[in-house]
Protein backbone atom coordinates (compact mmCIF):
# COMPACT_ATOMS: atom_id res chain seq x y z
CA UNK A 1 0.00 0.00 0.00
CA UNK A 2 1.71 3.26 -0.85
CA UNK A 3 1.93 6.02 1.46
CA UNK A 4 0.14 9.42 1.64
CA UNK A 5 3.26 11.16 0.71
CA UNK A 6 4.17 9.17 -1.99
CA UNK A 7 0.64 9.29 -3.36
CA UNK A 8 0.88 13.04 -3.54
CA UNK A 9 4.06 12.56 -5.48
CA UNK A 10 2.93 10.59 -8.13
CA UNK A 11 -0.44 12.67 -8.47
CA UNK A 12 1.67 15.56 -9.08
CA UNK A 13 3.87 13.60 -11.49
CA UNK A 14 0.39 13.04 -12.95
CA UNK A 15 -0.89 16.73 -13.01
CA UNK A 16 2.15 18.25 -14.56
CA UNK A 17 2.39 15.82 -17.65
CA UNK A 18 0.17 17.84 -19.62
CA UNK A 19 0.79 21.52 -17.85
CA UNK A 20 2.77 23.54 -21.19
CA UNK A 21 6.09 24.44 -20.53
CA UNK A 22 5.36 28.39 -20.67
CA UNK A 23 2.89 27.59 -17.71
CA UNK A 24 5.80 25.67 -15.70
CA UNK A 25 8.43 28.18 -16.67
CA UNK A 26 5.70 31.09 -14.69
CA UNK A 27 5.50 28.64 -12.41
CA UNK A 28 9.16 28.49 -11.61
CA UNK A 29 9.34 32.36 -12.05
CA UNK A 30 7.04 32.50 -9.26
CA UNK A 31 9.57 30.22 -6.85
CA UNK A 32 7.94 26.86 -7.58
CA UNK A 33 11.13 24.59 -7.29
CA UNK A 34 9.48 21.19 -8.39
CA UNK A 35 8.26 23.15 -11.86
CA UNK A 36 11.67 23.03 -12.63
CA UNK A 37 12.44 19.73 -12.37
CA UNK A 38 9.76 19.25 -14.87
CA UNK A 39 11.09 21.07 -17.67
CA UNK A 40 14.71 19.51 -16.53
CA UNK A 41 13.20 16.07 -17.35
CA UNK A 42 11.66 17.66 -20.34
CA UNK A 43 14.91 19.12 -21.64
CA UNK A 44 17.80 17.82 -20.55
CA UNK A 45 17.80 14.88 -23.60
CA UNK A 46 17.28 17.30 -26.02
CA UNK A 47 19.98 19.62 -25.13
CA UNK A 48 22.49 17.05 -24.02
CA UNK A 49 21.90 15.92 -28.12
CA UNK A 50 22.23 19.58 -29.29
CA UNK A 51 25.38 19.89 -27.19
CA UNK A 52 26.93 15.82 -28.32
CA UNK A 53 26.02 16.97 -31.95
CA UNK A 54 28.30 20.67 -31.35
CA UNK A 55 30.87 19.60 -29.26
CA UNK A 56 31.56 16.04 -29.43
CA UNK A 57 31.85 15.81 -26.01
CA UNK A 58 30.17 14.33 -23.74
CA UNK A 59 31.76 15.80 -20.69
CA UNK A 60 31.47 19.37 -22.21
CA UNK A 61 28.09 18.50 -23.18
CA UNK A 62 26.79 17.62 -19.36
CA UNK A 63 28.48 20.83 -18.22
CA UNK A 64 26.81 22.65 -20.52
CA UNK A 65 22.98 21.56 -19.60
CA UNK A 66 23.59 22.23 -16.15
CA UNK A 67 25.25 25.56 -17.16
CA UNK A 68 21.47 26.27 -19.20
CA UNK A 69 19.10 25.32 -16.22
CA UNK A 70 21.45 27.31 -13.82
CA UNK A 71 20.76 30.22 -16.13
CA UNK A 72 17.35 29.40 -16.40
CA UNK A 73 17.01 29.21 -12.48
CA UNK A 74 18.87 32.53 -12.06
CA UNK A 75 17.76 34.68 -14.50
CA UNK A 76 13.82 33.41 -14.33
CA UNK A 77 12.81 36.72 -13.85
CA UNK A 78 13.60 38.02 -17.24
CA UNK A 79 11.26 35.55 -19.03
CA UNK A 80 8.50 37.22 -20.28
CA UNK A 81 4.94 35.66 -20.12
CA UNK A 82 3.62 34.27 -23.87
CA UNK A 83 7.42 33.73 -24.57
CA UNK A 84 7.62 30.58 -26.34
CA UNK A 85 9.56 28.27 -23.57
CA UNK A 86 11.55 26.17 -26.39
CA UNK A 87 12.63 29.25 -28.49
CA UNK A 88 13.82 30.69 -24.82
CA UNK A 89 15.87 28.51 -23.53
CA UNK A 90 17.60 27.44 -26.72
CA UNK A 91 18.20 31.10 -26.66
CA UNK A 92 19.86 30.33 -22.96
CA UNK A 93 21.59 27.37 -24.24
CA UNK A 94 22.92 28.86 -27.48
CA UNK A 95 24.63 31.69 -25.14
CA UNK A 96 26.19 29.15 -22.94
CA UNK A 97 27.69 27.60 -25.61
CA UNK A 98 29.42 30.93 -27.34
CA UNK A 99 30.71 31.83 -23.49
CA UNK A 100 32.27 28.20 -23.44
CA UNK A 101 33.64 28.99 -26.93
CA UNK A 102 35.42 32.00 -26.34
CA UNK A 103 36.80 30.75 -22.66
CA UNK A 104 37.76 27.62 -24.77
CA UNK A 105 41.19 28.15 -27.05
CA UNK A 106 41.37 26.60 -30.48
CA UNK A 107 43.38 23.74 -30.10
CA UNK A 108 41.31 22.40 -26.99
CA UNK A 109 37.93 22.79 -29.24
CA UNK A 110 39.85 20.88 -32.13
CA UNK A 111 40.73 17.64 -29.33
CA UNK A 112 37.26 18.14 -27.89
CA UNK A 113 36.01 17.56 -31.09
CA UNK A 114 37.98 14.32 -32.28
CA UNK A 115 36.99 12.85 -29.00
CA UNK A 116 34.92 9.82 -28.73
CA UNK A 117 35.05 8.72 -31.84
CA UNK A 118 35.67 5.33 -33.60
CA UNK A 119 37.77 4.61 -36.77
CA UNK A 120 36.60 2.89 -39.67
CA UNK A 121 36.73 -1.12 -39.15
CA UNK A 122 33.76 -1.80 -36.59
CA UNK A 123 32.66 -4.49 -37.12
CA UNK A 124 28.77 -2.98 -37.35
CA UNK A 125 28.03 -0.82 -40.20
CA UNK A 126 25.70 1.10 -38.85
CA UNK A 127 27.60 1.78 -36.08
CA UNK A 128 30.59 2.91 -38.52
CA UNK A 129 28.12 5.24 -40.68
CA UNK A 130 26.67 6.88 -37.60
CA UNK A 131 30.41 7.62 -36.38
CA UNK A 132 31.17 8.91 -39.97
CA UNK A 133 28.23 11.10 -39.70
CA UNK A 134 28.95 12.49 -36.24
CA UNK A 135 32.68 13.05 -37.92
CA UNK A 136 31.40 14.98 -40.83
CA UNK A 137 28.81 17.44 -38.98
CA UNK A 138 31.61 18.25 -36.64
CA UNK A 139 33.88 19.39 -39.62
CA UNK A 140 31.06 22.09 -40.72
CA UNK A 141 31.37 25.40 -39.86
CA UNK A 142 29.72 26.27 -36.26
CA UNK A 143 27.20 28.53 -37.78
CA UNK A 144 26.33 26.05 -40.17
CA UNK A 145 26.08 22.97 -37.92
CA UNK A 146 24.24 25.05 -35.41
CA UNK A 147 21.18 25.72 -37.90
CA UNK A 148 21.49 21.58 -39.06
CA UNK A 149 21.69 20.70 -35.77
CA UNK A 150 18.31 22.81 -34.41
CA UNK A 151 16.83 21.87 -37.82
CA UNK A 152 17.30 18.26 -38.05
CA UNK A 153 18.57 16.82 -34.93
CA UNK A 154 16.49 19.18 -32.25
CA UNK A 155 12.84 19.62 -34.93
CA UNK A 156 12.74 23.28 -34.17
CA UNK A 157 10.81 24.83 -36.81
CA UNK A 158 12.68 27.74 -39.70
CA UNK A 159 10.64 30.52 -37.56
CA UNK A 160 12.04 29.61 -34.63
CA UNK A 161 15.36 29.05 -35.72
CA UNK A 162 14.97 32.56 -37.32
CA UNK A 163 13.87 34.12 -34.17
CA UNK A 164 17.16 32.48 -32.56
CA UNK A 165 19.73 33.61 -35.22
CA UNK A 166 17.97 37.02 -36.13
CA UNK A 167 17.72 36.55 -39.73
CA UNK A 168 14.99 35.50 -42.07
CA UNK A 169 12.91 32.32 -42.67
CA UNK A 170 14.76 32.19 -46.35
CA UNK A 171 17.59 32.75 -45.34
CA UNK A 172 17.50 30.03 -42.34
CA UNK A 173 16.60 27.67 -45.07
CA UNK A 174 19.19 28.37 -47.63
CA UNK A 175 21.51 27.90 -44.66
CA UNK A 176 19.92 24.99 -43.69
CA UNK A 177 20.11 23.41 -47.90
CA UNK A 178 24.04 24.40 -47.98
CA UNK A 179 24.60 22.77 -44.72
CA UNK A 180 23.29 19.39 -45.85
CA UNK A 181 24.92 19.76 -49.13
CA UNK A 182 28.08 20.28 -47.54
CA UNK A 183 27.35 17.73 -44.54
CA UNK A 184 27.09 14.73 -47.32
CA UNK A 185 30.38 15.80 -49.07
CA UNK A 186 32.16 15.53 -46.39
CA UNK A 187 30.41 12.30 -45.22
CA UNK A 188 31.36 11.40 -48.78
CA UNK A 189 35.26 12.39 -48.39
CA UNK A 190 35.47 10.48 -44.55
CA UNK A 191 33.83 7.20 -46.38
CA UNK A 192 36.37 7.33 -49.21
CA UNK A 193 39.12 7.51 -46.78
CA UNK A 194 37.80 4.90 -44.64
CA UNK A 195 37.69 2.61 -46.85
CA UNK A 196 41.33 3.76 -48.43
CA UNK A 197 42.64 2.65 -45.19
CA UNK A 198 40.63 -0.85 -44.67
CA UNK A 199 42.19 -1.49 -48.49
CA UNK A 200 45.78 -0.57 -47.28
CA UNK A 201 45.52 -2.34 -43.97
CA UNK A 202 44.12 -5.29 -45.63
CA UNK A 203 47.18 -5.12 -48.61
CA UNK A 204 49.81 -4.63 -46.09
CA UNK A 205 48.30 -7.89 -43.90
CA UNK A 206 48.10 -10.12 -47.31
CA UNK A 207 51.86 -9.14 -47.70
CA UNK A 208 53.22 -9.88 -44.61
CA UNK A 209 55.81 -12.56 -44.66
CA UNK A 210 54.31 -16.17 -43.99
CA UNK A 211 54.71 -16.73 -39.83
CA UNK A 212 55.09 -12.73 -39.33
CA UNK A 213 53.53 -11.82 -35.98
CA UNK A 214 53.82 -15.42 -34.28
CA UNK A 215 56.52 -15.93 -31.60
CA UNK A 216 55.97 -12.35 -30.77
Amino acid sequence: MLCKGHEGRLENVRMTKWVPDEELMLQVRAGTSESLGVLFDRYQKRLFNFYSKMTGNRTVSEDLVQEVFLRLLKYRQTYTPGTPFRAWVYQIARNARFDQLRKQRPEAELSAAREGFTLPGDPAQRRQESSLLHQALLQLPEEKREVLVMSRFQDLKYEEIARLVGCEVGAVKVRVYRALQELKESFRRLQASGSARALNAAGEKQNLPRGAGHGL
